[in-house]
């Protein structure tokens, strides 16, 4: 029996061993890019053209250099780029899932005219490229003389259809109709229920939402693009592709910025990690809720 067993324990790693392999080649196929990135942005004009090993540090390692000249080229627009996305990010990610909770939960919880209707048109709208509505948002936006201001970035940046509709599937399931009928027999309001009872339970989904919408609008590249003329205005994104039309075109004079703008990418990705790493706690912390209930 002893033999058997451990037979048939050494069998099952290697039943896992193809999987396991697929997951190696992804971790490699994620990661290599960004290891790309973190190299060569420690790399001046010549290490990045002198036909060096791409994959791998020069023999001049000058990441504080290329972060002196990163954050005073040009004024110093660059920090002025990522303080604009910042902004966008954090007025856009919590006022959609703001807007994507009060929605979900209404859709999930409340019974009214027209809810099959209204969830069936957010549903459609899941299935619009959020880039084919840019020019009508971009002609709409004209008319009432908001573009090329911050305006025309963060609202519609608050409109956030999936995160509505990943708000009443979370809040169909995880909140029981039940806790909200003993809530309200005990006197309390809609909005007591709403904050001290359903929102508890629905915190994992509700910073999945706020991730996911801050991450959008930190990355949002088209909109912004049609939207702003003032280079004041451009989040990091736009700046980075303008900085990389200017590299191309060799407008740049005696400053190589193609060591500027791979170094802009991989710091405009480090606030990112950093929400990632902050926020993780909170999806442990409802899973435990959840759990415990």
């Amino acid at each position: 029996m002893t033999g058997s067993s451990g037979a048939g324990a050494r069998r099952r790693p290697q039943r896992h061993l193809p999987l396991q392999i697929f997951l190696g080649f992804l971790v490699v196929y994620f990661l290599v890019p960004f290891w790309w990135v973190a190299v060569n942005s420690s790399k001046d004009a010549p290490g990045l053209f002198g036909g060096g090993n791409t994959l791998w540090f020069a023999d001049r390692v000058d990441y504080f250099g290329n972060l002196q000249r990163l954050f005073t080229y040009d004024g110093g627009i660059y920090g002025r780029w990522i303080l604009n996305s910042t902004l966008y990010a954090f007025a856009g990610g919590i006022g959609a899932t703001i807007l994507a909770v009060m929605a979900g939960y209404g859709f999930a919880k409340y019974r009214f005219a027209g809810r099959r209707f209204s969830f069936s048109i957010l549903l459609g709208a899941l299935m619009v490229p959020a880039t084919a509505l840019v020019i009508p948002t971009f002609m709409m936006f004209s008319g009432l003389g908001l573009t090329n201001t911050i305006w025309a970035v963060i609202l519609p940046s608050l409109l956030n259809p999936f995160g509505v509709y990943l708000m009443h599937v979370y809040a169909r399931d995880a909140v029981p109709d039940e806790i909200l009928d003993a809530a309200r027999v005990d006197g309390a309001g809609e909005v007591r229920t709403f904050l001290q009872v359903a929102f508890p339970l629905m915190r994992p989904a509700v910073v999945t939402v706020l991730l996911l919408s801050a991450v959008a609008s930190w990355n949002n590249y088209f909109l912004p693009l049609a939207m702003l003329s003032d280079n004041r205005l451009f989040p990091v994104t736009v700046g980075l592709g303008l900085w990389q039309g200017i590299a191309s075109a060799n407008n740049a004079g005696s400053t190589s910025l193609w060591s500027l703008i791979i170094l802009g990418a991989l710091v405009s990705v480090v606030p990112l990690i950093i929400a990632f790493f902050t926020l993780q706690r909170h999806w442990r912390g409802g899973l435990s809720v959840g759990g415990l209930r």
